[in-house]
């Protein structure tokens, strides 16, 4: 695997946690959520966005950056 969608991943993967540790810190009941089921951590940034706007953008910039990297890394 080359470095690119390495990085793009560990990225994804940090602002993922980040974005859990805001959804707990609004309430144990949000973080839990967000933990159980996906599609509620959308429903969370959508409904907390100021708090977790840089955390969500990092982990789309981290998937972003993997699928470049794995889209590079594909051509002869």
């Amino acid at each position: 695997m080359e470095a690119l969608p390495l990085v793009g991943i560990l990225i994804a993967i940090v602002g993922g946690i980040w974005l859990l540790v805001v959804a707990f810190r609004e309430s144990l009941l949000w973080g839990l959520a967000c933990l159980v089921v996906p599609i509620v951590m959308l429903l969370f940034v959508a409904t907390h966005w100021s708090e977790s706007k840089t955390p969500f953008l990092v982990q789309v910039a981290g998937w972003a950056l993997f699928l470049v990297g794995t889209q590079v890394g594909s051509n002869p």
